[in-house]
């Protein structure tokens, strides 16, 4: 795997911010040629750090939620995620610890649309229980 260095790191989160930042920016920004720049994010990509560039759509109309799941210790959690995943709507899904074994984000045309994903998410086999947080504002 890649050894990231300090430089990569940066580089890494400038592209976070903005995926279309061109390397001539990037390069001022980190101190190195644009060619540097080009050379590392291919490293970057090829290595599978980078695993995808893409957009995000600016819908103020949506609603979104982050979804908090609790699953039965008899229910393999990598199963649940897996079915989550497939709903319409969800955004993405992370394993965590604590009291909640699963978060997910999902976005939705509205409120209708949001419980319709919430209700699909609490029929899943293995669920216990959910907490739904609205979101109000994205800070990026």
């Amino acid at each position: 795997m890649l050894a990231v260095d300090e430089v990569d790191e940066k580089i890494l989160e400038i592209l976070k911010r903005d995926a279309r930042t061109p390397y001539t920016e990037i390069a001022k920004q980190v101190g190195l040629s644009e060619g540097a720049v080009r050379k590392r994010v291919k490293a970057l990509v090829d290595s599978g750090i980078i695993k995808r560039f893409t957009i995000e759509l600016s819908r103020p109309s949506r609603v979104g939620a982050v979804v908090l799941i609790s699953v039965s210790t008899s229910t393999p959690t990598s199963d649940v995620s897996k079915k989550i995943r497939e709903l319409p709507g969800v955004q993405d899904i992370y394993e965590v610890t604590g009291q909640y074994d699963v978060a997910a984000i999902i976005l939705a045309e509205n409120i209708d649309k949001l419980n319709d994903s919430i209700d699909a998410i609490r029929s899943i086999p293995g669920i216990l229980n959910t907490n739904t947080m609205i979101i109000l504002k994205k800070w990026s």
